[in-house]
């Protein structure tokens, strides 16, 4: 009768353990498989569009931006996350579709992400790049901040005392701005003419290359001509926020940085590199910072990996020379970009949830 007894109690506690261990077990991927959503905060007339992912309940859908197709919850209500916001800033001509597997591996770690369109220097207006967008960026980033702040299905989700902020390649030249870097447009005059041939698409952009040919020449004398009829201002541009917590600075622009404004950032900065990187040279940009900076921690270094690596999704059917620059070189691997999204996540979570 004992014997019976015991057999029947213990036929109930595994019951009970197995339904507890299915119940968490279906919990866990209820909450692995939550949506992302992704709506917009309308452009001002001193602003560009923000483009906003977040964690919302709402199925996804198929939806397609330019050459891209997603699975989001377009215009979902937000669901409540971990309460801390994510700004990213775009590389020249940038959208907010080549940081999208970025942004969902930070919004299911319960992020909203936020990406501003920077003025004259995105994929619907390339009219002014370079050092004229960088003065501007640092500042878009913070009335970014502002925007979502203002946003009343945002603001309740969201405590902004500690933001983080993660740019790549020009957004990778803002990071360091917010991160306390300083630089000058004649800062990158003098690369310029210090290295313009070792560095040609860092000075110039995807205007044009050399190729070895007779008008090689031409081409750097009147690269020349223009950066230092332009570029001469020596006044040390800076940008404080104190709302921004954490930066990670993807393959950035950096030649014309005072490297001592890097060495103790005011901010945890961590930095994402390229071996590879053709557009920017990585000895005059990120190596450099990594020389200079006592307290970077290494996010991710990808021997193999060319400029274009950290757009992910990677814009389809690049040829000539933007294709050059961006497409991946042989013998990269893109499938480590997740593990790559999934460090940047990671580090957000350290320096901003504990």
């Amino acid at each position: 009768m004992m014997k019976a007894i015991c057999s029947a109690d213990l036929k109930r506690l595994l019951n009970w353990s197995v339904s507890i261990l299915l119940s968490l077990l279906f919990f866990t991927t209820t909450m692995a498989k939550a949506s992302v959503g992704l709506t917009e905060i309308a452009a001002t007339a001193t602003d560009g569009t923000v483009t906003l992912y977040y964690p919302s309940n709402a199925p996804e859908q198929q939806i397609r931006r330019g050459p891209f197709q997603f699975h989001l919850a377009e215009h979902a209500e937000p669901a409540r996350g971990n309460g801390h916001l994510i700004i990213i800033s775009h590389g020249s001509g940038g959208s907010p579709w080549v940081h999208a597997d970025l942004a969902r591996s930070l919004v299911e770690a319960g992020f909203i992400v936020a990406m501003p369109a920077h003025h004259a220097d995105n994929y619907r207006d390339e009219s002014h790049p370079g050092p004229d967008s960088w003065s501007l960026r640092p500042a878009e980033v913070s009335r970014a901040i502002d925007a979502v702040g203002r946003d009343p299905r945002f603001a309740p989700l969201l405590s902004l005392d500690k933001v983080g902020m993660y740019g790549m390649s020009a957004g990778g030249h803002t990071a360091l701005s917010m991160a306390g870097g300083r630089w000058s447009p004649a800062g990158f005059k003098q690369h310029c003419e210090e290295d313009l041939v070792n560095d040609f698409q860092s000075c110039v952009g995807l205007n044009t290359r050399l190729t070895g040919g007779f008008f090689d020449g031409l081409k750097k004398w009147l690269a020349l001509t223009i950066i230092r009829s332009r570029f001469g201002d020596a006044a040390m541009r800076e940008h404080h926020d104190p709302r921004v917590a954490a930066v990670v600075a993807g393959v950035p622009a950096a030649a014309d940085f005072d490297m001592s404004s890097l060495q103790s950032p005011k901010v945890p900065l961590g930095l994402v590199t390229a071996g590879q990187d053709r557009w920017l040279v990585p000895r005059f940009h990120s190596d450099r910072v990594v020389a200079a900076c006592q307290t970077c921690e290494l996010v991710a270094h990808m021997p193999e990996a060319g400029h274009g690596a950290l757009l992910s999704p990677l814009p389809p059917h690049l040829t000539g020379l933007v294709g050059d620059m961006l497409n991946d070189p042989p013998g990269f691997d893109r499938k480590q970009m997740g593990e790559v999204d999934k460090k940047i996540t990671v580090f957000f979570e350290k320096h901003l949830l504990h």
